[in-house]
């Protein structure tokens, strides 16, 4: 089961951190700042470049915290935060990813939320460090206050011309 584990932080959190490091550079076929300021932009938001810059850091640090196994349930509050952001671009889209839907932000929502429900397995930061096992009312409040803090986020930098996001 650790080694499961293992892989799922590791691919899991690699993803996201790449996810975030081409929000805000040109790394990984990333566009840059202000590729990422672009899309926020398009999506509806303000704040531009301090948008694309709060997600992008959020997707890193969050995704290194999987990497390590290091606090989880803190990188899943900031996973789910992000993603229910995206997830709020793409509701309109409906479900399925093949018609720019929400599909694989709803993946990289839940399973940072599983692995902080299920500790983040023995070859982890946090069983080093001896903080497992986390109680899991307090998980679930943690990746509760993520989805409340991105429906917030979409909610406070919604463009006022654009309208209020759903």
């Amino acid at each position: 089961m650790d080694i499961g584990l293992l892989i799922l932080r590791l691919v899991i959190g690699l993803l996201f951190a790449g996810h975030g490091i081409q929000k805000i550079s040109h790394r990984l076929s990333g566009d840059g700042i202000e590729g990422g300021a672009a899309e926020f932009r398009a999506d509806g938001f303000r704040g531009g470049r301090l948008t694309a810059a709060a997600a992008g850091l959020g997707q890193i640090a969050a995704g290194l915290l999987l990497v390590a196994g290091a606090l989880t349930p803190l990188a899943a509050t900031i996973a789910a935060g992000v993603m229910t952001v995206a997830i709020t671009v793409k509701w309109r889209n409906g479900l399925w990813v093949q018609h720019n839907g929400y599909e694989y932000p709803l993946v990289l929502l839940i399973l940072p939320a599983v692995l902080a429900l299920t500790g983040p397995g023995d070859w982890s930061a946090d069983r080093a460090l001896g903080l497992l096992p986390w109680a899991w009312w307090w998980t679930a409040a943690a990746i509760g206050l993520g989805v409340a803090s991105g429906l917030m986020t979409r909610l406070l930098l919604a463009h006022p011309r654009l309208g209020r996001a759903p």
